[in-house]
């Protein structure tokens, strides 16, 4: 069954839809979402992206990102997306929303208007094993440091969202600390 994107315009109006692989071949914004979800101690849950993946392989990321369908909410596919990538579900939180355009490997590009989620869980993950590769829990000092220094290892969208995602979703991250 092929997946369809739902394309809009630089103001996140929708304008139609195309086949994913076609909208990421030929650059077309769409819309998407981007989960980050913390534990109790403010460690960020990562995927890596399995190696199958058509873009992205084997890199490191947020829990979890996809597109929702047509007619589908940005936050219930989310949601759906969460539980079938990562096999949980979470109460999630809208925090900002961005577009950014990137190539990426497979001469494939990502121009995306990204809506950005958070969550909390402390549970462990049973990830889907056709999508993620492995999954860890980081802290987040210790995320950025490793970003610094192999930025080779992380998704395009990861690395342009974590200092964004931490700064406005610190009081619910870090309670004890802010």
């Amino acid at each position: 069954m092929q997946e369809h994107v739902i394309l809009v315009d630089p103001k996140g109006r929708e304008i139609g839809t195309q086949e994913k692989m076609q909208a990421h071949r030929d650059g077309k914004l769409h819309s998407a979402f981007s989960i980050f979800i913390f534990n109790a101690v403010g460690e960020l849950l990562l995927q890596k992206r399995a190696r199958t993946k058509y873009h992205s392989g084997g890199l490191w990321t947020n829990t979890c990102c996809s597109h929702p369908r047509p007619g589908e909410s940005y936050h219930s596919a989310a949601r759906r997306r969460l539980n079938e990538e990562m096999g949980f579900d979470c109460e999630l939180t809208g925090l900002f929303s961005f577009i950014y355009h990137a190539q990426l490997d497979n001469s494939l590009f990502e121009h995306e208007l990204d809506h950005v989620f958070i969550g909390h869980y402390n549970g462990q993950p049973i990830p889907n094993l056709d999508e993620v590769d492995d999954w860890k829990w980081m802290n987040i000092r210790a995320l950025k440091q490793d970003i610094r220094e192999n930025p080779e290892n992380y998704t395009y969208w990861f690395k342009l969202t974590l200092d964004r995602v931490v700064e406005q979703s610190e009081k619910t991250i870090f309670p004890n600390e802010v």
